[in-house]
Parts: C-alpha cells; structure tokens; sequence
C-alpha cells in the first residue's frame, strides 16, 4: 500500500523553526517529485514547496522564499521541509503528497491534480 506520513508539527512561538518530514512507505519515492502544502481553517489548500524527484530543482510560494527549504534524502525515502523564521500566518495543517517524475516548474508544482498520494497532514501552529 502506497503511503506518505507528515510529522513533526507542533506548537512554536514566532521566529521559531520546525523540520517536517514525510515519509513515504510501499513504493519508492525517488521516482516522485514532492509537494508541500498547507491549509488554514477557512481557506483553501495552497501550494508551499515542491521538489523533483531527483532533488535537482526546487520551488517556493513567495509567502516562505527566504525562510523554509525543502530537501530530501531518498536513501531514507523521506522528504523534509525546514521551516524557519515562522510567523502566526503560518499556522495551517501541512500536506506532503507525491506526483510524476517532474522538475519542481511551479506552475505544475500548484496544482493538486497532478498529485496522486496524499498524506493526512501534520498540524503547525504559531503562536506565543
């Protein structure tokens, strides 16, 4: 059974840093390009990160540019997200989910049918 599992969420004052990872387990991911993605009570699901299946390419939503830096490490089967710098408006629960074999284009990156495995999301919250 294909799965991706989020964790490392959690509680963190502003201007503090959370890594989160997902793993994925039943297939193996370094055939997958990566997305991260968020949603906030009463908002839509947004695009925040997204990775190619070899690591080469990377992109970001404008909101964490500077601030959160995706990665992985494919001999873990694992993708991470570190995310720096947070502020409240970051809080939102956060989705990792696998699509093709694509470069990290963010035009691609955005949109969510392209992605075929969704994890059940890990939540953030920035707060003091």
């Amino acid at each position: 059974q294909l799965q991706l599992v989020e964790s490392g969420g959690g509680l963190v004052q502003p201007g503090g840093s959370l890594r989160l990872s997902c793993a994925a387990s039943g297939f193996a991911l370094d055939s997958y390009s990566i997305g991260w993605f968020r949603q906030a009570p009463g908002k839509e699901r947004e695009a925040v990160s997204c990775i190619s299946s070899s690591g080469g390419s990377t992109n970001y939503a404008d909101s964490v540019k500077g601030r959160f830096t995706i990665s992985r490490d494919n001999a873990k089967n694992t993708v991470y997200l570190q995310m720096n710098s947070l502020e409240p408006e970051d809080t939102a629960v956060y989705y990792c989910a696998a699509a093709g074999p694509y470069s990290a284009y963010w035009g691609r990156c955005v949109m969510t049918d392209n992605y075929h495995n969704w994890g059940q999301g890990t939540q953030v919250t920035v707060s003091s």
